[in-house]
């Protein structure tokens, strides 16, 4: 049986170049005496903006682990397939987040709903438990679809199961986690992950906004849940959260932390696109092509801001009057542009409009192809350094060393 790891981290590589750099936070976390363990993560709409594949995500993972000498687990994430994206993922991948928000809420066949609640007296009393029951069991059953799927080509436990629920509009509550939990393991998925929507929104590359006591309370009710279906249900004993959009989530980072030292617990927090506006922010740091491809990149997202960010309305909020002109960007110092785009909350410059923006506009590079990738790598030395201080100093330190 392949098996996750207590504390795992979500790495994205838009452009898969930057796992060394990556793997490198990770080396420093086992040196500073914690070990957590990389998932590279990358979702077919970012394949398919790139024009790469998932093989190109696991080569770039198996090279750095051959450089760095890393003999601890790592795995590449099929992140958000669905039934119909899964296949191409199926060689390369040994980590399925599976996706089924969209089937949340579908129309349910009343003798699914009345059976399980049969074979669940415990939770058929609760008033809630038919409205949950009938809201989630289509999104369990695709989950168990695509689970077999999966399974009859790379065969039983060769690979990690995390079933995600966060992309919908209402956040799952604790009492309809543990009934989640039962149809999923009614369902024979042997999820070692479950990725549920919390309360608050969780926007791409900034803070999180929401109650933060609310969030924690939510947190540790969810890691009591999850103990308990674990035992009741018979699912595997390392289950764990899964918190998607995790990247940057700065104000709660405590509340998991407390939580995780309270409970014994383990997680796993995907960072996915804080790499790409590192690598953007070490461009601009290396100054002379490195600053005029940034600011080229902002220009452009900025004429094209309302294609690129039609996508991610559910995770992005951007004030468009506090997004500075190209014109004004044009004439950026490299600390300017580094100031207003890096994650610093303490900085009167840094701006989470243009963040997010940028965030999102990592297409832009990717029709720029050979001319973007040949100074990425001139501009190596700068970008490693960003990408690995912002993984371990920012995301790694707080959530795993309480530092």
């Amino acid at each position: 049986m392949v098996w996750l790891e207590k504390y795992s981290i979500g790495v994205g590589d838009r452009f898969a170049h930057q796992a060394k750099a990556q793997l490198r936070a990770c080396v420093l976390a086992g040196e500073a005496g914690v070990d957590v363990i990389p998932v590279w993560n990358k979702s077919n709409r970012e394949h398919l903006i790139i024009g790469s594949d998932p093989c190109s995500a696991r080569e770039a993972a198996d090279e750095a682990v051959r450089q760095l000498g890393w003999t601890k687990a790592y795995r590449v994430d099929a992140d958000h397939i669905n039934l119909e994206t899964v296949d191409r993922y199926l060689t390369a991948c040994d980590f399925f987040t599976i996706d089924v928000a969209a089937f949340i809420g579908k129309p349910a066949d009343p003798g699914d709903v009345s059976s399980f609640l049969a074979r669940h007296p415990e939770l058929a009393a609760n008033p809630v438990a038919a409205l949950t029951v009938e809201k989630y069991v289509e999104a369990v059953q695709e989950a168990g679809r695509i689970y077999r799927r999966i399974a009859s080509a790379r065969g039983e436990g060769n690979f990690i199961t995390e079933v995600s629920m966060d992309e919908t509009d209402a956040p799952q509550t604790p009492p309809e986690l543990l009934i989640i939990l039962a149809l999923i393991a009614d369902e024979k998925i042997p999820i070692q992950t479950i990725a549920p929507k919390f309360t608050g929104r969780f926007n791409k590359g900034v803070d999180y906004c929401g109650d933060v006591e609310q969030f924690a309370s939510e947190f540790e009710n969810d890691l009591a849940v999850i103990a308990n279906a674990v035992e009741q249900y018979d699912l595997p004993r390392n289950l764990k959260l899964s918190v998607h959009s995790g990247s940057d989530k700065f104000s709660i980072y405590g509340a998991i932390r407390r939580a995780l030292v309270k409970s014994g617990a383990g997680v796993h927090v995907k960072t996915a696109g804080t790499t790409w506006l590192e690598e953007l922010i070490g461009l601009a740091e290396a100054g002379g092509e490195g600053l005029a491809i940034a600011k080229e990149i902002y220009a452009k997202a900025y004429a094209s801001r309302e294609a690129l960010c039609e996508p991610y309305l559910a995770v992005i909020d951007i004030d468009p009057a506090k997004l500075p002109l190209p014109s004004e960007v044009a004439e950026w110092s490299p600390d300017d542009y580094t100031a207003a785009l890096r994650h610093d909350p303490r900085c009167p410059r840094f701006n989470p409009n243009v963040r997010q923006l940028l965030h999102v506009g990592y297409k832009i590079a990717a029709k720029m192809g050979e001319r973007y990738l040949r100074i990425v790598e001139e501009c190596e030395p700068t970008i490693s350094r960003n990408v690995t201080g912002n993984l371990f100093g920012r995301h790694i330190r707080p959530l795993f060393l309480g530092e």
